[in-house]
């Protein structure tokens, strides 16, 4: 990998019940994401650079979402992406690494995942909130599965850090009930 990767994260969420209904079986999202140094980018980013970086990120945390999810990569439903650049990092470095590479290289590991991924990039301090939008992986409008999974890290990104996660679910909200009108 042509950027330094620090660290690699991984967070699991599983909701045995919403709202004081049981949800059976649970929902299950999990993120899956890694922080690089790239304090030597400058403020070009070495944008050839990360693009590369990025398809390497989709497959390894990929990877190790689905090995934490527990199921097989046929099973995931939704999915998204996000980056939270550090303080010092220009925003274009968090795109670099989502856009142009990323998400081919998730789409690659499930079978059936053919709609472009949900994504956000944001500026943020160590410990800032992630919120990662989530959508169908064969179909962008099935509301089901139109949702969001958060992550904090609090050491996270540092000033010339990004934190790049992939998140995967195994199914739509619980209880979701909203249809088109």
């Amino acid at each position: 990998m042509s950027t330094q990767v620090t660290r690699v994260i991984v967070h699991l969420v599983e909701r045995y019940a919403e709202l004081g209904v049981r949800v059976v079986p649970p929902h299950r999202q999990v993120v899956a994401a890694a922080v690089l140094n790239v304090a030597d980018a400058g403020t070009d980013c070495g944008l050839d650079a990360l693009y590369a970086t990025g398809a390497e990120l989709g497959a390894l945390l990929t990877g190790r979402a689905l090995q934490v999810l527990g199921c097989a990569s046929t099973d995931v439903q939704g999915y998204g992406k996000g980056a939270l650049v550090g303080t010092g990092v220009p925003l274009e470095c968090g795109a670099a690494l989502l856009h142009p590479r990323l998400g081919k290289a998730v789409r690659e590991c499930l079978p059936g995942a053919s709609t472009i991924m949900p994504s956000v990039t944001k500026r943020g301090a160590a410990g800032a909130c992630l919120d990662i939008p989530l959508h169908g992986i064969a179909d962008m409008w099935s509301f089901d599965h139109l949702d969001t999974v958060s992550l904090s890290v609090p050491d996270s990104p540092g000033p010339d850090e990004v934190l790049v996660a992939v998140a995967l679910a195994e199914r739509g909200r619980p209880l979701a009930r909203v249809r088109p009108g």
